[in-house]
């Protein structure tokens, strides 16, 4: 078989996909119910959202991103972040959920080409829906994923790792796991590495709970990490140039998008509110009517942040001097704060808009687990710590001269 021969059976096998089974909206929304069938209970019971990944498992979502020729549907950063927003209108932790685990696949999608056991993790997510979690938080470095307590110690063709992993996402539901540690015993904390690992080359011991204000149900829970496993499980690349390339893109545009998708639900349950109160009154506009407008603006500048993003991305994403050009990486942190402070912003005018009703926890209109949810979001990679290290490159960047540069 020749190189054209090997693309066009490439090409067939999406097409068949497309044109036979469901497309990705259809998959999304069945996730989607599912999510939302459960939404309350995941939160109240603060556990993983099961029914809805096993659902997402029928309909082939966790490996969505994977290349064509290992299994998977080769969908693109447009499709991903469609499914977080859809998702996160349904269920903000499976939704994060889902948000996090595409952002490791794509480190091994991006990273991982020519490397057996990388490839063979990729038809593992495709073939089998492997969920991948993450280990990025250690010990007392506050979210910051950039300095590495814990080193990999080589014995041979082997590894072995001990992580203080204060936080690891559904840790305990996954079937593999991504994390970062020192190159070696002797390196800097700054000189890191990325693993990607199978169930059985780790294992977790619980030590810290979750009980948290909201995003219960991504149980991210503290544990001691030991990792023993083929030193094949190392990415090559260097973790500074998969963080900016990969992890830091991804991550930013699918949890935003998870984020938008909750702020949509609150603007949809405002406006029912709002339509509800004006049929009940003959037509007049409820007082806190101007909190709707302001809510569809800012979830309007907020998708439309994010979009912008996105397509700025998908432009980029094979061209490594402008992934690591100082304007996209400016622009690609920055998105995590505003998109943030946007959804947070945008839920806040929805709930003013319900009042009461929003308030309250037993009602139609019911906007308390969306607050709690969305209120994570400058936390996560806390927002200070973002301003306070992109400050210099913000200095150091120009001020556009048009609209258009």
């Amino acid at each position: 078989m020749n190189v054209r021969e090997a693309v066009l059976t490439v090409d067939e096998m999406q097409t068949s996909f497309l044109e036979q089974g469901p497309s990705l909206i259809e998959r999304a929304a069945r996730t989607a119910a599912a999510a939302a069938a459960d939404a309350d209970e995941v939160d109240r019971d603060a556990r993983f959202p099961h029914r809805a990944f096993d659902v997402a498992r029928e309909q082939k979502l966790l490996g969505v991103m994977i290349p064509v020729e290992f299994g998977g549907f080769g969908a693109s950063i447009h499709d991903v972040t469609d499914i977080c927003y859809t998702l996160g209108r349904a269920c903000a932790s499976t939704a994060m959920i889902y948000a996090m685990h595409q952002t490791k696949v794509a480190c091994v999608i991006r990273h991982g080409h020519g490397i057996p056991w990388m490839e063979t993790m990729m038809r593992r997510v495709a073939r089998d829906q492997w969920l991948l979690a993450s280990s990025t938080t250690e010990g007392q470095n506050g979210g910051n994923i950039r300095a590495s307590a814990a080193a990999v110690d080589h014995a041979g063709d082997t590894v072995s790792l001990v992580r203080d992993a204060t936080v690891i996402s559904y840790g305990a539901e996954a079937d593999g796991l991504v994390t970062i540690a020192r190159r070696a015993t002797e390196a800097a904390a700054s000189d890191q590495v990325l693993l990607a690992l199978a169930k059985d080359d780790y294992s977790l011991k619980r030590t810290l709970g979750w009980e948290t204000l909201g995003m219960r149900g991504t149980c991210s829970t503290g544990f001691e990490l030991k990792v023993d496993c083929p030193a094949d499980r190392i990415f090559p690349e260097s973790y500074d140039k998969i963080h900016a390339q990969t992890m830091t893109p991804f991550a930013h545009l699918c949890w935003s998008s998870a984020w938008a998708g909750i702020a949509a639900a609150a603007v949809t349950r405002a406006q029912a509110f709002i339509r509800k109160a004006a049929r009940s009154s003959g037509g007049q506009m409820p007082p806190a009517a101007a909190h709707f407008t302001a809510a569809k603006m800012s979830l309007a500048k907020l998708r439309a942040l994010i979009s912008a993003n996105i397509d700025a991305f998908a432009r980029v994403e094979h061209d490594e001097r402008a992934l690591s050009s100082l304007y996209f990486q400016s622009s690609i942190t920055l998105l995590k704060v505003q998109a943030s402070e946007l959804a947070v912003e945008t839920v806040m005018h929805a709930m003013r808009t319900a009042g009461l009703a929003g308030y309250r926890n037993d009602g139609e209109f019911t906007m308390g687990r969306h607050l709690r949810d969305v209120l994570s979001s400058p936390i996560m990679i806390n927002n200070d710590r973002i301003l306070a290290n992109a400050a210099t490159s913000t200095l150091m960047s120009g001020v556009p001269a048009s609209l258009r540069d």
